[in-house]
């Protein structure tokens, strides 16, 4: 009797044949190489553009004329760091620049202060109005300056607050602090309640709880509200220019101004002093910006 052997797929071309895997599709987070390059073209250009007025204002700045704006070409056979010079020793720059430190930096840590603790205070008590204080704040922000600027003369008139750097520095935290609130108070929401609990479990008062435990964690909500008090009160001109009436005082915005007068524009000399003003606002920027992307997106997952 014969038998036949019918011949078997050895159990390794049985697992490499259902472990054949179909067509390979492109995930969502993948790219095909044209929209790469794309993205990339699209994000040079942006960069371009964003870049192009600095680099214009430094190129214009190296003129020594005050007309060379008209005539941009002329200005590669004559570049000259002589409008640097006459900004530094013959003008007043350094009253300039320090006036504007000390009402930036007043601002940013009053108003920063204050609006942690009205952020704060919202985000975790319930007392009889506080959906109302908030409300109160944002609506302050929808006046004009020109609107308040009589009623702020009158007030600072009669404090004897006129031509003082504190008398600015509270007119400067009128406007930084309801939008700090705001950006704060979200930030808040998002720390955790049981920090709190635990803050008094361990015996801290509610002013413990907050700058010990609530503060450390803030800190990219601290750095974006204080980089928005600090330029709001570097680069302010009508307040500025309404409140403080000593030429040493002047801030940097103001102190521009004195380049125009009614016959004559010395545009070579503003545009020295811009890209000496951006210093500072450039190393403040670089001091606060690796918590700035953090706070801007954290501030607003919960309102």
């Amino acid at each position: 009797m014969s038998t036949t052997t019918v011949p078997t797929e050895a159990p390794e071309e049985r697992a490499t044949a259902s472990a054949a895997a179909p067509r390979r599709t492109r995930g969502r987070a993948e790219r095909s190489r044209a929209a790469s390059l794309a993205s990339h073209g699209i994000l040079t250009v942006a960069s371009l553009v964003a870049l192009f007025p600095i680099a214009w204002l430094v190129f214009l700045s190296l003129g020594p004329d005050k007309d060379d704006y008209l005539h941009p070409g002329r200005i590669w056979s004559k570049m000259t760091f002589d409008n640097y010079a006459f900004v530094l020793q013959h003008t007043n720059f350094f009253h300039w620049l320090k006036s504007s430190l000390i009402v930036s930096l007043g601002t940013t840590v009053i108003g920063v202060l204050v609006a942690a603790t009205t952020g704060y205070a919202v985000s975790r008590m319930r007392f009889p109005g506080y959906r109302k204080l908030m409300w109160v704040l944002l609506v302050t922000q929808m006046f004009p300056i020109a609107v308040l600027i009589v009623p702020m003369y009158q007030i600072l008139s009669r404090l004897q607050l006129i031509d003082n750097y504190l008398g600015l520095v509270l007119v400067y935290c009128s406007t930084a602090v309801p939008y700090c609130a705001w950006l704060l108070k979200g930030y808040f929401d998002t720390i955790p309640f049981e920090i709190d609990e635990a803050g008094r479990v361990d015996g801290l008062s509610p002013f413990g709880t907050f700058f010990r435990l609530i503060l450390p964690l803030a800190k990219p909500g601290l750095a974006v509200a204080g980089f928005y008090s600090f330029i709001t009160a570097f680069g302010e001109v009508a307040f500025a220019s309404t409140f403080m009436l000593s030429d040493t005082k002047y801030t940097f915005a103001v102190g521009l101004q004195s380049f125009v007068s009614e016959h004559d524009a010395q545009r070579n000399l503003m545009a020295a002093t811009a890209v000496l003003v951006a210093i500072p606002v450039s190393a403040f920027f670089y001091l606060v910006q690796k918590n700035l992307v953090t706070g801007l997106t954290a501030g607003g997952t919960k309102g």
